[in-house]
């Protein structure tokens, strides 16, 4: 029986709260990550996975292609 300690990662990267979704995913993409912890003045906040940033990206680019197309159409107006 393996223990978890023999097969773990112990130098762990991790991201402020306040980084942007664009700079996690720099990161994770950049060092292979999936899964990065959110830590706030050393405190555990909690974890966000590449399919969460995923999400969010995808979310606000849609945003953005809804604003420009309302724009183009004459919407604005």
């Amino acid at each position: 029986n393996t223990l978890v300690r023999d097969v773990m990662t112990s130098s762990v990267l991790c991201v402020h709260s306040t980084q942007t979704s664009e700079q996690c995913m720099q990161l994770m993409t950049g060092k292979r990550l999936r899964h990065l912890p959110v830590v706030d003045d050393g405190k555990l906040l909690g974890m966000i996975s590449i399919g969460d940033l995923v999400k969010d990206i995808i979310s606000e680019q849609k945003f953005i292609i809804e604003q420009l197309e309302h724009y183009i159409t004459g919407g604005g107006r």
